[in-house]
């Protein structure tokens, strides 16, 4: 007969041997379901990115701010065949907006302006400027013509200007509507609260942004766009032509501006999520203000924040943005209910994105729900 100890000693080998043998298969089991759920998140992609030699694109799926699917299709130099990896660069596109759009509100918290303030406080010879406040540039309800849709900008894409040229480029053209009446999506409205923030806080525009975004967040791969500047880990932009793959047009950053002329990685644009989540910038009641989906005059609600997209996926409210400009195109999907976040950017104009992000997150939510 078995002494208690020696009995005692047994079962607890056999209790341990059991429980190593419920980890194995724990972790075989989420090990598969992860690897099941990567390949799906792959054919998603590989619908879209159809060209393994040609330029493609990075993406990246975080829950609960950790990476659960990282991973880059395609080449970042069609001309030295290297491969694009988690590190590349990218043009982001009017995802910069996010960016220009945190800045103004870091400096209502600083009580330097004020998102119910007029135009006339700060360019008092703009047209109508006593009527459109910061709040109309902010969501695209101004009325001012987006300039990227007149006839003339071939004229000026690739030659540097001040934000003042530019303003001036296009301050005079019609307004579409009256301040509030009406909401379209509008770059001219961020190009002059980028000039705001030049005025208000005596800093350059890619300065204020760098030292008070960029180093605050940790994003270390973030730039304002340049063809001059060495990058690190550039990837190169393209279009696609009959006769193949050329390289993107040349445009002058200074035209894009404060509305969409930054870089970023995957990477980096998590680590701007997650800084947005800790409040790491700004305290949750100021945040807020860009989260929310603000009305026209007569009431009526529009899906835009500043600088988000406020919308409905799965029947959960998402908040999103994407990015196009000359050789790149951008998205990002956040569930802030659920905490997950989805990115994609690519180094060709023929891939989009948009619809692609999309998809992955709602996928991702679905699969997130089934564990």
């Amino acid at each position: 007969m078995l002494s208690m100890t020696t009995a005692y000693s047994f079962c607890l080998k056999r209790l341990t041997l059991l429980l190593l043998i419920y980890i194995g298969i724990t972790a075989g089991y989420n090990t598969l379901k992860a690897q099941a759920n990567n390949q799906t998140i792959d054919s998603f992609i590989q619908q879209v990115i159809t060209d393994g030699l040609g330029p493609g694109g990075s993406f990246l799926v975080a829950h609960n701010n950790q990476i659960i699917y990282q991973k880059s299709f395609g080449l970042a130099n069609l001309e030295w065949k290297i491969a694009l990896t988690d590190q590349s660069v990218f043009q982001i596109g009017s995802m910069t907006k996010q960016f220009t759009a945190f800045a103004i509100l870091m400096l209502e918290k600083e009580g330097k302006l004020s998102t119910s303030d007029t135009l006339f406080q700060y360019l008092p010879d703009f047209p109508r400027s006593k009527t459109i406040t910061l709040h109309h540039l902010l969501t695209h309800t101004s009325g001012i013509r987006d300039y990227t849709r007149m006839k003339d900008l071939n004229d000026i894409a690739q030659k540097e200007m001040s934000a003042v040229e530019l303003i001036d480029f296009f301050k005079h053209e019609e307004p579409l509507f009256l301040p509030g009446e009406k909401y379209e999506y509008n770059n001219s409205g961020y190009i002059i609260l980028g000039r705001i923030i030049e005025l208000v806080s005596g800093l350059q525009y890619h300065e204020f942004i760098e030292q008070h975004i960029f180093k605050k967040a940790g994003m270390a791969s973030t730039y304002f766009a340049s063809d001059k500047n060495i990058i690190p880990h550039r990837a190169y932009g393209y279009h696609k032509k009959e006769q193949g793959y050329v390289n993107k047009r040349q445009i002058s950053y200074t035209i894009p501006f404060s509305a969409g002329s930054l870089m970023s990685t995957v990477s980096d644009l998590l680590r701007w999520q997650q800084a947005l989540n800790q409040y790491t910038l700004l305290p949750p009641e100021i945040q807020a203000k860009a989260f929310v989906s603000h009305t026209l005059r007569n009431g009526e609600a529009i899906n835009y924040g500043y600088g988000w997209h406020i919308k409905k996926l799965e029947g959960l409210e998402v908040r999103e943005h994407g990015g196009s400009i000359f050789g790149y195109k951008s998205m990002a999907v956040y569930y802030p209910s659920e905490n997950i976040y989805v990115v994609g950017l690519t180094n060709c104009d023929c891939w989009s994105p948009t619809q692609l992000v999309r998809d992955v997150a709602a996928y991702t939510y679905r699969a997130l729900q089934k564990e």
